[in-house]
């Protein structure tokens, strides 16, 4: 069963990938082009709970988000944050840094804060289909490497 940080973020329809400790989700409110949710599916909401398979399963995880994005969006930077004020389960927002802007299917995603910090008032927000579509877009890359 998915915890409530993996639903708020729509999962399933927002899953690019599963590791046995974590899911790989697009953020429906994206501050950059390609921003994504690292959940992890332990029951914990503090991050020294992870158990040490989850903390290594994480490098899995990260690697292929960070091969997916370099592929899809072009970052320069890369920024993990955890902010976990309203949804309490351990949780990573992922979020590609970029000068400029990235377009996706006639969208412009420009990253507002670019070169200090990311500016999470400023997002693109996607429709339930532009999620599942994104999704589903990701999720062909990270099985194809």
């Amino acid at each position: 069963m998915p915890n409530p940080t993996a639903l708020a973020f729509g999962f399933p329809r927002s899953k690019v990938a599963e590791t046995d400790h974590w899911l790989v989700l697009v953020r429906p409110k994206q501050p950059t082009f390609g921003s994504l949710v690292l959940v992890c599916k332990e029951p914990v909401q503090a991050f020294s709970d992870l158990s040490p398979a989850a903390f290594a399963d994480m490098q899995v995880a990260v690697a292929g988000i960070e091969r997916v994005l370099k592929a899809k969006v072009a970052y320069e930077k890369i920024n993990y944050l955890m902010l976990m004020m309203v949804d309490r389960d351990v949780h990573f927002h992922v979020l590609p840094r970029y000068e400029g802007a990235r377009e996706h299917e006639g969208t412009s995603f420009p990253d507002t804060g670019w070169p200090a910090a990311p500016a999470l008032g400023s997002t693109v927000a996607l429709d339930d289909a532009a999620v599942e579509r994104l999704a589903q877009d990701f999720a062909a890359a990270w099985a194809a490497a």
